[in-house]
């Protein structure tokens, strides 16, 4: 068995004032790939996140019959992909890795085509919950062997488009149920309205970014999320259009360079900043704001610079779970305790992420307890040692994070970020002003 690669979490040796460039949102580049497979035209995909989870959406895409090319524009350095719709068919093998939006999108658009589909993905992925969706997809008409697990792997026996009609499912362990079926929603033959019934929806920015992108398109989507415990959504039959867009940078892989400037007292920037967006790590500078940070503007750049101190808060995470683990890593360096609450559905993600938090932080000194749906963060004097990232983007970059400030962290497998934030590394190093 190969031993793990350990990477020695560089500290902040010095003052930096860093302007980082983060790479296109995943949210918003595999969405854009689902809406592209399924318009009416060929479209462009403008700065796309290039990283294994968008590499798995195209894969999939392509394995469907989806036709596409690389982009480049001759009046600047900027990267695209044309998609080509194409009819769908099997048979045809997908393999999702660890990607929760490929393995929750894909069956629903495999729905579409013709054929036998087989979806699979990781051994961690073969865990993740997955019944919502084969549950929604069965009630609408599509047969899948699952052999009962309501996991993967799984086969979808296609025949066209579904019908569609209403269905109800319990999406409270995670918004990517919703959306999957949303965004194929207008493909149905009488379209397709879709009852939330269970516990609290988490992520709901995430579906308000999909409804937005859909209507982008001219699908005509209706919703009502005023109760989290019984929203609803109703897509009408119709054309998808073809669309040109550009990526917006993905502002959850940007918070680490933000906690990073908070937590040693120095600034980062973040450029091309959206002025508006649906993404759920644009609310992390409020966060950084209420614990001390300083936020600022000037054009399409944003800037956080941290000060002497940073104060523990008690926030509400159920809507941006996904900004969890960078926030608990400034929490564990914070002066007093921060409670985090409304986010027991980490504990289906690409580990139990709370899990996860409390055990790490804990092993390196740190005083962190699990509640029934978040953590509770008490900072204490922490120590060096290795930090297990389980094969998790987040959890790798929470452990550079408390790296800066924390002699002799050594992050396991820091090749992980690589799923939706190529050249973290660089990135972090360059931040740093300590060229590798």
């Amino acid at each position: 068995m190969n031993e793990p690669v350990l990477w020695p979490a560089p500290q902040a040796s010095a003052a930096f004032d860093a302007t980082v460039q983060v790479p296109g949102s995943k949210s918003i580049t595999n969405r854009a790939l689902i809406l592209a497979a399924i318009s009416n035209g060929p479209s462009k995909i403008w700065r796309p996140l290039h990283a294994q989870d968008t590499m798995y959406m195209a894969a999939a895409l392509r394995s469907l019959g989806i036709g596409g090319s690389d982009l480049d524009d001759p009046n600047s350095p900027v990267r695209g992909w044309e998609v080509v719709p194409q009819p769908m068919f099997g048979p045809a093998t997908i393999n999702c890795g660890l990607a929760g939006t490929v393995m929750r999108f894909v069956p629903a658009l495999a729905s579409l085509a013709t054929g036998e589909i087989t979806i699979d993905g990781d051994p961690q992925a073969r865990v993740r919950p997955m019944q919502p969706v084969i549950t929604a997809l069965r009630e609408l008409g599509v047969r899948i062997e699952d052999q009962g697990r309501g996991l993967l792997p799984f086969t979808v026996h296609a025949d066209g488009p579904p019908r569609g009609g209403h269905i109800r499912l319990d999406a409270s362990a995670s918004s990517q149920f919703v959306t999957a079926l949303l965004l194929v929603g207008a493909a149905f033959v009488e379209g397709l309205t879709i009852e939330h019934q269970g516990g609290a929806l988490p992520s709901l920015p995430h579906i308000d970014m999909t409804v937005a992108m859909m209507r982008e398109r001219g699908v005509d989507v209706t919703a009502h999320t005023e109760d989290p415990t019984h929203a609803t959504w109703s897509v009408k039959p119709g054309v998808v259009s073809a669309a040109d867009i550009t990526i917006e940078p993905d502002l959850s892989n940007a918070a680490p360079f933000l906690a990073a400037a908070a937590v040693t007292g120095n600034s980062a920037t973040i450029d091309l900043w959206p002025r508006t967006t649906t993404q759920a790590g644009a609310r992390f500078p409020d966060l950084l704001a209420a614990m001390g940070a300083r936020v600022s503007r000037n054009g399409s750049s944003l800037t956080v610079t941290g000060g002497d101190t940073l104060a523990g808060i008690d926030v509400d995470m159920r809507e941006v779970g996904e900004l969890v683990p960078t926030l608990a890593a400034v929490a564990v360096l914070a002066d007093s305790p921060t409670t985090i609450t409304g986010v027991a559905h980490l504990r289906g993600h690409e580990t139990d992420r709370l899990q996860a938090l409390e055990d790490q932080i804990n092993a390196l000194g740190g005083h962190v307890e699990q509640t029934s749906d978040g953590l509770v963060i008490t900072p204490t004097p922490l120590r060096g040692g290795t930090w297990h990232t389980y094969n998790d983007h987040r959890m790798a970059t929470a452990g550079a994070i408390i790296g800066l400030c924390v002699n002799s962290v050594m992050v396991e497998n820091i090749a992980t970020t690589e799923k939706t934030l190529p050249g973290f590394e660089g990135l972090w190093h360059d931040m740093l002003g300590q060229h590798n």
